[in-house]
């Protein structure tokens, strides 16, 4: 027999509210997703989601949550001594959702939840990044700038198209560094 709507558990409603507001604020942006259109992607009410989410942002941070949870495997199985396609990998990663990342950016100041997200993605990815490089066996006099410089690297891929081969080149040469 098939289940109702109200059969659902809430964590499967609540997860496909998320995947339908990644799929819309990935495809058209955050600003062009009203919660409405959400609702109707969602195949639900729109004051239904208001049950699992108290706005808009507290919606683009579960799914910013979803996205970095389900990448995270993938991240952990390249290996550890590969740092170059380690970092190759992140931004192409990011420049997947490069919508995403510019919504988070573009938010930062007027939301204080996604402010919240971003310095928690920023502490948790630079303490990863800081213990592979220690685990690698850098000098630790020159682990706190290398992390900075992987970070800019990565944001400058993501800002400026480049051509896959030069940014594997500029991974590479920022590995060896």
């Amino acid at each position: 027999m098939a289940r109702t709507k109200r059969d659902q558990a809430p964590e499967e409603k609540r997860d496909e509210i998320v995947a339908a507001a990644r799929t819309l604020f990935v495809a058209e942006g955050y600003e062009a997703a009203s919660m409405s259109r959400l609702a109707t992607a969602a195949g639900v009410a729109p004051n239904t989601i208001y049950w699992y989410f108290r706005d808009k942002d507290e919606v683009l941070v579960a799914v910013l949550d979803a996205e970095f949870s389900a990448r995270m495997a993938d991240y952990l199985q390249i290996p550890a001594t590969d740092r170059a396609e380690r970092l190759l990998w992140v931004a192409n990663q990011l420049g997947q959702v490069s919508r995403l990342v510019g919504t988070v950016h573009s938010r930062l100041e007027k939301s204080p939840a996604i402010n919240a997200w971003h310095e928690r993605f920023h502490a948790l990815s630079e303490a990863m990044l800081r213990a592979e490089l220690q685990q690698a066996g850098m000098a630790p006099e020159r682990i706190e700038a290398m992390v900075k410089i992987s970070i800019f690297t990565i944001e400058g891929l993501l800002a400026h198209q480049l051509p896959e081969q030069e940014k594997r080149a500029i991974c590479a040469a920022l590995a060896a560094a």
